[in-house]
């Protein structure tokens, strides 16, 4: 009897443990549920430490009714009701011009996250926006280490009950069968145990297919590829500095399905007269090393067929062997003009800040969920009759306007048109 007393003790002791370590995997993973929370839900129009559509959230708590948690509830769930009882949100308002839309969808433990976040969010890094996206990432990196620490001490936990539970049985079966005098035969070893072999094969199935679905969500998805080109060209130096339209090189986007590579031609067009790179900020690649801009020109000369002084003929050019970078799946549909022309999505949205630079990488995601959250965020700017302002290719949608100007809906989302029906994007 006494053996069995310990024993409990320690599947007790066990299971204590285990549970300490999963509430503290839970606490873990709220803080981290409310970055992804704040990204999925806020980030479209608010950011930490400056003004986008709405108010930076830095230091909220510590304003007008925002101290009290309860009226962020209710302002988030329905900020047009609250707007009405209260002048420190009407005066935000006024200053924005826009109501924040609603998000009755999220519980209140959900909220708490999220401010928790945004409480408890690092002031960005005195090195600039580099070292912030790098603090920012390193954060996440480390984040993600210590679930996957806390995941794997959870499951030796698990392993360790589950041996002492059985071992537990076994002992106690065996002290019954010695008070009845039941002779038994030896215990199988663990090796031969089918049992215990049974687990270690659900352990493997259940790891294995963690690590082959994490891996088929991962496939295709690209965030930082950034490939080396056959020529360096700087979109810092164009797009920023000499502030060269998109649509000048990319044509195709605002009235095709792809944004296309512009031909040698195109580059040709300023560079048949500018032959050195003599007045732009110094040119650097990834490793540090020095850039020399008229080299790069040179290049474009030899794929060019062009010799600076002589007549240039075109048909000697052939096609400069660019990298793409930016790749979506076969099944998927995506078009620039239905984006760029119709939806007047800017390209940074996708594309990062392609202004700033030097050498392009993939900036966003471009899963679905990334795809999706944006379909459910994005305001639908709607053709205004009366003063010809908005886009007319909504102009359509007469129900919307109605709706609009009856106050039954106080905006309209790309998913409200059908935006995240399933046909939309894939074949």
């Amino acid at each position: 009897m006494i053996c069995i007393k310990l024993t409990a003790r320690g599947v007790l002791l066990l299971g204590f443990l285990f549970q300490f370590i999963l509430y503290s995997n839970v606490y873990a993973q709220d803080a981290i549920d409310g970055k992804q929370l704040f990204q999925q839900n806020c980030q479209t129009c608010h950011a930490l430490d400056k003004k986008l559509t709405g108010p930076a959230l830095r230091g909220f708590t510590t304003k007008g009714p925002w101290t009290d948690r309860q009226n962020i509830y209710d302002w988030i769930h329905n900020p047009a009701a609250f707007i009405a009882k209260d002048d420190y949100a009407r005066a935000l308002k006024d200053e924005y011009g826009v109501v924040m839309q609603a998000f009755p969808q999220l519980s209140n433990e959900q909220i708490d996250a999220i401010v928790d976040y945004v409480v408890a969010a690092p002031p960005p890094g005195g090195g600039g926006g580099e070292q912030g996206v790098a603090s920012s990432a390193q954060a996440d990196k480390e984040a993600a280490n210590r679930n996957a620490i806390i995941f794997g001490v959870i499951s030796l936990i698990l392993a360790l009950v589950a041996l002492v539970l059985m071992q537990v049985n076994s002992n106690l079966k065996k002290l019954s069968d010695d008070s009845e005098g039941i002779m038994r035969p030896e215990a199988v070893p663990f090796y031969r145990n089918k049992i215990y072999i049974a687990l270690m094969a659900l352990i493997f199935f259940v790891v294995g297919g963690y690590f082959v679905a994490k891996g088929a969500v991962n496939l295709g998805r690209q965030k930082g590829y950034q490939p080396e080109q056959p020529i360096y060209y700087s979109h810092k130096v164009h797009a920023g500095i000499n502030q060269i339209s998109c649509l000048y090189c990319h044509t195709s986007a605002w009235e095709s399905k792809h944004a296309a590579i512009p031909s040698v031609n195109v580059c040709m067009n300023c560079h048949m007269s500018i032959s050195t790179y003599e007045k732009g900020p110094t040119l650097y690649d990834e490793a540090g090393n020095e850039i020399n801009g008229t080299a790069e020109i040179e290049k474009l000369y030899r794929y060019a067929g062009f010799t600076p002084g002589q007549p240039w003929d075109p048909l000697k050019a052939k096609p400069i062997e660019w990298i793409k970078i930016h790749n979506l799946p076969d099944h998927v549909y995506f078009n620039h003009s239905q984006h760029v022309n119709a939806g007047n999505v800017a390209c940074q949205t996708c594309h990062g800040n392609i202004q700033d630079m030097d050498v392009v990488g993939q900036q966003a995601e471009l899963s679905m969920s990334w795809c999706v959250n944006c379909h459910r965020e994005t305001k639908v700017n709607f053709f205004n009759r009366n003063d010809s302002s908005g886009n007319k290719f909504y102009s359509i949608f007469e129900k919307f306007h109605n709706d609009l100007r009856d106050g039954k809906m106080d905006s309209v989302t790309v998913s409200d048109i059908g935006g995240n029906e399933c046909q939309k994007c894939h074949y």
